[in-house]
């Protein structure tokens, strides 16, 4: 997750937290893409390198946005459940 210290205030902030998602492609390399970010895409070789890629397309992502003076979507605040269907 992105390691981000401020949102559209300057409320300092621990981190935040964004959904992304992880595909493999046809070559193996796993794309993972950040919804609530549009544009907001990187790859890697392993899963572990792309989440770290996409940790720091966030991080510029939401640099960009504070730059801009626009504003940074709020980060994600949910739980799983498990069931046994």
């Amino acid at each position: 997750m992105a390691d981000i210290s401020y949102i559209n205030s300057s409320r300092p902030i621990s981190s935040m937290k964004y959904r992304v998602t992880i595909e493999k492609d046809e070559d193996g390399v796993f794309i993972v893409e950040c919804p609530t970010l549009p544009g907001c895409v990187s790859e890697g070789k392993t899963r572990e390198e792309a989440l770290k890629n996409i940790a720091d397309a966030i991080k510029g992502y939401l640099t960009s946005l504070k730059k801009h003076n626009e504003p940074i979507p709020p980060s994600i605040q949910e739980e799983t459940v498990e069931v046994n269907a």
